[in-house]
């Protein structure tokens, strides 16, 4: 069964508010989110959570934050990062949430006169261990929980980053997200990786693309084959976030999957 959701939107102020709509256009959860100032996870507060998706009947899942580099070189800085997951652990487990997606950064690049270098993949080893001390710390603290921190593509995968999705992947913790607009903006370079590891595949982002450039868009605005996607979560089991930025947007992709699929 395939369960649908909503990402927190700008024009919502309270997570109560999206709780309200995800109701009314019948889906199923909210995809909080740690960018916004206000859905901080020392702000949240799981009893009230709790009482919104019992109220509503909805659930939720949460979007790390995208500037997240657990596996910067600066041990300060990456144990602030890792922290902060931490802390939406703690959350998730109050609050029954079962998927954290987040992005896998590229770091820092030097730039040559001919072309950029990443750090991390120039210093692939120390950045490797990084990121492994990373999934220990996650796996140790999920425990026997059913959470899973799935990995979203964003702009292309670059090698290094390949091999440090292998190394989270190690651990059962860790899971993959496919954003199909993003993986249509970069030329679908990370299709093929991520569908041959579908047994990881948990969670989906899925909105339009116009030209291959322009995503976000509300679902039948755009190019995609939406039609492929849904029948490949669904199969999968996976959780889906309806994702684009605007009420109007959510409700008119509402409507145009009610009508065609």
């Amino acid at each position: 069964m395939l369960l649908l959701g909503m990402p927190s939107m700008i024009e919502l102020e309270t997570v109560e508010q999206s709780a309200a709509l995800c109701r009314e256009l019948g889906l199923s959860f909210v995809e909080l989110n740690t960018n916004f100032p206000t859905q901080q996870p020392h702000l949240l507060d799981g009893d009230k959570l709790n009482k919104y998706s019992e109220t509503y009947g909805i659930f939720y899942t949460i979007h790390l934050n995208d500037e997240l580099n657990v596996a910067d070189f600066n041990p300060h800085v990456a144990k602030g990062y890792r922290q902060s997951v931490l802390e939406v652990i703690v959350l998730a487990k109050k609050i029954g949430a079962k998927v954290l997606n987040m992005h896998l950064s590229g770091g820092a690049y030097y730039t040559m006169p001919d072309r950029k270098i990443h750090f991390f993949e120039a210093y692939r080893e120390e950045y490797l261990a990084g990121i492994a001390a990373f999934r220990d710390l996650c796996t140790q603290a999920v425990g026997d929980a059913d959470i899973r921190i799935c990995v979203e593509n964003t702009t292309g995968y670059k090698p290094f980053q390949l091999e440090a999705l292998s190394v989270l992947l190690e651990s059962p913790v860790f899971g993959l997200t496919l954003d199909i607009g993003h993986n249509c903006c970069a030329g679908f370079a990370d299709e093929q990786w991520i569908f041959g590891r579908a047994d990881r595949l948990r969670h989906f982002h899925i909105h339009d693309v116009l030209n291959g450039t322009k995503d976000h868009l509300p679902l039948g605005s755009g190019d995609l084959d939406m039609g492929k996607y849904f029948s490949r979560a669904e199969a999968l089991g996976a959780t889906a976030v309806l994702e684009v930025k605007t009420v109007q947007g959510l409700r008119q992709s509402v409507a145009w999957l009610k009508e065609k699929l």
